[in-house]
């Protein structure tokens, strides 16, 4: 496939959805797979909407997925500038050919009396739309109705105006879709959109289209909410005279429960982010919670996101961007909506935890030590994390699996001390402590075959001295191998904390 160009196009209105980030990661994954080029670009053609900060946080959010744009603001910038706001000396001129070509007419309506004939629509029981339907019968004003000489005249004086699409009346629009197929699609439902507001700016539809073909779009790669703009965009196209570029349009990200759009609001309900990075909307100060602050790799994101509407054909699940490159396929995004689901993306990243080096997730987890006090000799806290990462799903997760290792229990699980810590108990325990006193070779082997020995010598089951040496040494039942922990922890360290549960336990 030559000359791939895609593009993602968000709004600065806010943090940047998960949902925009998968459009983001399918034009990239597009692109990357074709030796293609994706383009970054801002739409803020609606000024109202936009927030200061959301730019730089798209394009941060970007970088951290590992999805960065090939061409945008600062970068290989052959089309620039690539912020709608600064192209808007553009499209004036575009709307104007599609007047002049019949295409397009001035509409002079008011807002009020827009409103008035919506409510009269309502009494009726019908819905008002602006369209061949009503556009030429005079109750509306616009340039189909008016003479030249009065649509001149409005003009000259400044009236307000804005510019609709005149969409053609009885026939009938094909249009191919390369994830839904053929879409047949009858004018005669279809309103005239306004391209040009009265403010002087274009809206959407224009913006995006005029932008698409100058800078040379292949492939326009977005959300399934775009899909009833689809044929004003092809007729917009045709009403240039221009070759349209292919469309694709993604299934919806569901909420948990598989009915409805994923919102922020799920997310804050559930507990668990729906943006990649956490924001702060410098205009209101609302905080909204990110993955990267939650603790996920960014691998594991793109890893979930990925499936999340597109499959692979194979039970595979685990991928890596490169992986994702070669396989991804268009054909192969589904039409249906993907539902999310917290705990498969938690699933995600404990899978790409486990792939990380034990050096690689030592570095992570030693600033965490240091923020708790705790100095410790690299090579011992490595020897930890090989311990117990397995069942970690986040690196913050391996403190709690782990922080015995570097402080003794304070206290004791109660519910635990009453089903291991019995009458006899004590007793037991300070008879291991001179078992343990005595092994001048404090090593794994050494150590499991003389404590195995002394408890097979007692003729008592192993869970009567394990289970209370656990708590002794972590404070719960929980921790990797028992005969480890001791090794870990050292002759002296293991005597104390058996001799401070005896002393607590008694």
């Amino acid at each position: 496939m030559d000359n791939v160009r895609v593009r993602f196009a968000p709004s600065p209105t806010g943090a940047l959805h998960m949902g925009g980030v998968r459009t983001a990661l399918y034009n990239y994954l597009f692109a990357k797979k074709y030796n293609g080029t994706f383009v970054l670009r801002i739409e803020d053609t609606d000024q109202t909407r936009y927030v200061a900060n959301a730019e730089k946080y798209i394009i941060d959010a970007l970088e951290w997925c590992g999805i960065p744009f090939d061409e945008g603001m600062g970068k290989n910038e052959k089309f620039a500038p690539y912020r709608q706001s600064e192209r808007k000396h553009l499209y004036k001129q575009y709307a104007d050919k599609l007047i002049e070509s019949g295409w397009a007419y001035y509409a002079f309506d008011t807002a009020e009396e827009l409103d008035f004939h919506r409510k009269e629509h309502e009494a009726n029981k019908k819905t008002f739309v602006y369209n061949w339907h009503n556009r030429s019968k005079g109750k509306l004003v616009n340039s189909l109705v008016l003479s030249a000489d009065e649509v001149e005249k409005r003009l000259n004086s400044g009236e307000k105006y804005v510019i609709r699409f005149k969409m053609p009346q009885d026939e009938t629009l094909i249009m191919e879709d390369e994830i839904r197929g053929t879409i047949k699609i009858d004018t005669n439902t279809l309103d005239d959109k306004v391209l040009f507001k009265s403010d002087g700016m274009p809206t959407y539809h224009l913006a995006n289209i005029v932008d698409d073909h100058l800078m040379q779009i292949s492939h326009v790669i977005r959300g399934e909410e775009w899909l009833p703009s689809m044929p004003l965009h092809v007729m917009l196209y045709k009403a240039f005279g221009w070759d349209a570029p292919k469309f694709a349009h993604l299934p919806l990200i569901l909420k948990p429960e598989g009915k409805g759009k994923l919102s922020k609001r799920d997310g804050d309900k559930l507990g668990f982010p729906v943006f990649p990075l956490k924001f702060t909307n410098e205009e209101t100060g609302d905080v909204s919670r990110g993955y990267k602050e939650d603790g996920y790799f960014p691998e594991a994101f793109i890893n979930l996101l990925a499936l999340l509407g597109w499959n692979p054909g194979t039970e595979q699940e685990i991928f890596s961007l490169e992986e994702l490159v070669n396989q991804f396929d268009l054909k192969r995004v589904s039409k249906s909506g993907a539902k999310f689901s917290p705990d498969k993306a938690k699933w995600f990243n404990q899978q790409w935890l486990q792939k990380k080096s034990v050096e690689e997730l030592t570095n992570l987890f030693l600033p965490i030590l240091t923020e708790k006090g705790i100095s410790s000799d690299k090579n011992y806290v490595k020897k930890v994390v090989e311990l117990v990462k397995e069942r970690a799903v986040f690196v913050t997760d391996l403190w709690g699996l782990s922080s015995f290792f570097f402080e003794n229990p304070t206290e004791y699980d109660a519910k635990n001390v009453k089903k291991v810590w019995k009458e006899d108990t004590s007793n037991l325990m300070q008879e291991l402590v001179e078992v343990i006193s005595n092994i001048n070779d404090f090593t794994l082997e050494a150590t499991q075959t003389i404590i195995k020995e002394w408890i097979s010598s007692k003729e008592i089951g192993f869970g009567k001295v394990m289970q209370p040496l656990r708590l002794a040494l972590v404070g719960k039942l929980a921790g990797p191998d028992l005969f480890e922990i001791m090794v870990m922890l050292g002759n002296e360290t293991t005597i104390k904390r058996i001799e401070n549960a005896i002393n607590k336990n008694s």
